[in-house]
């Protein structure tokens, strides 16, 4: 049975940080939960999603400390969301014409959760690759980073 609505589909709860926590901050919470993105929230709306990417190209690639500058400086602001209620093929179609992979799921203003490609994938198609990838553990992710330091 295919899902109708993105409540059927979505990830409830949302991992968020406040605009002004620093980008190492957003990251140790990315690796604690395991996940590679959060929302941006004040608390009253969401001010955009941080990605590891975002991090990592509009921040370290260009030099930025991480300890100094805020996740609202190099968020994707004001992203497209979704409610609960909305039909999964509105989330597609925002997907699709937007070229991105997750949407907040929004209501009341508040983010109450997020619906990726992925979720959709196993939602539209349960036995596509991309439905099988997204339902594999993410072992790579688990395993602690190597010790890259060298001697000291």
């Amino acid at each position: 049975m295919m899902a109708d609505y993105v409540r059927e589909v979505m990830t409830p709860g949302v991992v968020a940080v406040r605009p002004d926590a620093s980008l190492v901050e957003a990251a140790q919470l990315m690796r604690s939960q395991d996940i590679g993105d959060v929302v941006v929230a004040d608390g009253q709306h969401v001010v955009g999603v941080l990605t590891d990417r975002d991090i990592t190209v509009r921040a370290i690639a260009e030099g930025i400390d991480p300890l100094t500058v805020s996740a609202a400086s190099v968020c994707t602001p004001d992203p497209v969301v979704v409610g609960p209620q909305d039909p999964v093929s509105t989330a597609v179609a925002l997907m699709r014409e937007k070229a991105v992979r997750r949407l907040p799921v929004v209501e009341d203003g508040l983010p109450v959760g997020m619906v990726s490609l992925g979720d959709l994938a196993m939602a539209q198609d349960p036995d596509s690759a991309l439905a099988d990838i997204s339902r594999a553990a993410p072992d790579a992710a688990t395993r602690p980073a190597p010790d890259i330091r060298g001697p000291v």
